[in-house]
């Protein structure tokens, strides 16, 4: 049993939900996963073709979903696509600030263009879709928000400054709105994955099994996250199981985050004490 089965098929009945960047990856299951608990869905991203795939997908397996296109980094489409959302679907009871933008790059090579172009998606992007569905939960007085952020959010990561940056905001933003919304019977939290074997990260970020190996060394657990790792926290985080849960941030990394040289100093604690206590 995984642990998505622990999940009753009852425990979203009657909530409507949106994903952002829900055409593809983690988006799309986390979709997947809350239609299956019995959500209305809502995906968008800049895509239609991949939402309308995924949408098509969820409908085919009973499920309510429609596809909604719209740049996040748009504060005014923004606005628009929560119009068209509500109108169609009715009151969102849960936004995923899933959509993201990412590439590797030296620092010092970076573009204005580039840096801005990933702030405006990751922070900005959230901070247009939080605010413009969180005015309506505060009126509501329920809802729930999920950003998905990552595990070097805190820490930094070479070659990831834009992406790193416009995550430490998102961290910083779940923390500030989880207790400012509160009061108003809004939570909002974060969940920070660790890295994800999925085809997209292979291709791009391990393409051989030399630098695979390098970043499961840096993983004490010594696997890879899963998608299903986060839908799972989603469905946890969004439902009544996390109704006293907010400003919160939600690490799945394997420990990746808490770093593998403690247990490596371990290891060779443990190979000292055993030659001084002899054979």
């Amino acid at each position: 049993m995984g642990m998505r089965d622990l999940f009753s098929a009852e425990l979203l009945r009657g909530k409507t939900a949106v994903v952002t960047g829900g055409g593809t990856g983690i988006g799309r299951v986390v979709a997947a996963d809350l239609a299956s608990r019995g959500a209305k869905v809502a995906l968008t991203s800049r895509n239609m073709e991949r939402l309308e795939s995924a949408a098509a997908e969820l409908r085919a397996q009973g499920a309510k979903a429609d596809a909604f296109a719209c740049d996040i980094s748009d504060a005014k489409q923004v606005e628009a696509m929560v119009e068209a959302v509500e109108s169609k679907l009715g009151p969102v009871d849960i936004l995923v600030n899933n959509a993201a933008a990412n590439f590797i790059w030296p620092s010092e090579k970076l573009t204005s263009v580039r840096w801005r172009k990933v702030i405006d998606i990751v922070l900005n992007g959230t901070f247009h879709c939080s605010l413009e569905f969180g005015k309506r939960m505060i009126e509501r007085k329920s809802g729930s928000i999920v950003n998905i952020v990552a595990a070097y959010a805190w820490a930094g990561a070479p070659g990831l400054a834009p992406s790193a940056s416009a995550k430490a905001g998102v961290v910083t933003l779940t923390r500030t709105l989880g207790a400012e919304w509160a009061p108003h019977g809004v939570r909002v939290n974060a969940i920070a994955p660790g890295p994800i074997d999925v085809p997209q990260t292979r291709e791009r970020l391990w393409p051989t099994d030399e630098m695979r190996k390098k970043v499961l060394s840096g993983v004490p657990s010594g696997r890879f996250g899963l998608e299903e790792d986060v839908s799972a926290l989603v469905l946890f985080l969004c439902s009544e199981l996390g109704r006293n849960i907010t400003g919160e941030v939600v690490t799945s990394d394997g420990g990746q985050s808490l770093g593998r040289g403690a247990l490596d100093m371990l290891d060779g604690l443990r190979v000292v004490r055993r030659k001084e206590k002899g054979p």
